[in-house]
């Protein structure tokens, strides 16, 4: 049973930083794409970064890059997103998903991914 489990999720004031993690289980962490997204009230579903866990290859939105990382840990299953300069716009529920696959820049597509986690809230204050 496939299971992306995100965690680290919290509230901050602008300017702060939280690191999330997501928990793979279920299948081959290798050959993956894995991204993460946000989602905040009343807007779309909208990809913030994603890597080709094969290449290690990452890709950022431009309102985060410079600010927030995407890095993983193969012998963990684990994915994880540094993110750091928090701001207000940053609040949101924040999503891990994989695919199998690799599909560049279009890992920032939430369109493609099989599997989602339930997702963890970022609140970013002012």
């Amino acid at each position: 049973q496939v299971q992306l489990v995100e965690s680290g999720g919290g509230s901050v004031q602008a300017g702060g930083s939280l690191r999330l993690s997501c928990a793979v289980s279920g299948f081959r962490y290798s050959g993956y794409s894995m991204g993460w997204f946000r989602q905040a009230p009343g807007k779309e579903r909208e990809g913030v970064a994603c890597i080709s866990t094969a290449q290690g290859t990452t890709y950022y939105d431009d309102s985060v890059k410079g600010r927030f990382t995407i890095s993983q840990d193969n012998a963990k299953n684990t994915l994880y997103l540094q993110m750091n300069s928090l701001k207000p716009e940053d609040t949101g529920m924040y999503y891990c998903a994989a695919v199998l696959g690799g599909y560049g820049s279009y890992c920032l597509r939430n369109t493609i991914y099989r599997y989602w986690g339930q997702g963890t809230q970022v609140t970013v204050s002012s």
